[in-house]
């Protein structure tokens, strides 16, 4: 339970740090059948798939490491319906990471995002 109160507070955090960088949030928590993106903006011209990966500390490593290639094929396959389902199948897209670390004693939290993370592309192992 409280891994998804920290995933929603570091959601909270990416949603805040990415319209400050002048992205428009488009969706929060698309979901389908085959999985969900936490977040979908408009990044000028194109479409940024967005997952956001939150960790109290860095005891079990940087929070984007979390984003490993099954993670990475599900992304892909949701953003494929996402841009089906909203008419924009051609629309130049990307995925990135928002890696937010909690401050602990008050210490604001420190979110870093990776813009082109992986590539639709690629293969995935």
């Amino acid at each position: 339970m409280r891994h998804l109160l920290l995933g929603k507070i570091g959601e909270r955090h990416a949603v805040r740090f990415l319209s400050k960088a002048g992205f428009a949030i488009l969706a929060r928590n698309y979901r389908t059948p085959l999985g969900e993106i936490d977040i979908v903006a408009q990044d000028g011209e194109t479409v940024a798939f967005i997952e956001v990966k939150t960790r109290a500390t860095r005891t079990y490593g940087l929070p984007q490491e979390a984003v490993g290639p099954r993670k990475q094929r599900q992304l892909i396959r949701v953003a494929k319906l996402f841009l089906k389902a909203h008419g924009e199948p051609d629309v130049p897209c990307r995925f990135d990471v928002v890696a937010v670390t909690t401050g602990r004693g008050g210490r604001a939290p420190e979110v870093t995002l990776i813009r082109g993370a992986f590539d639709a592309t690629e293969p995935h192992a």
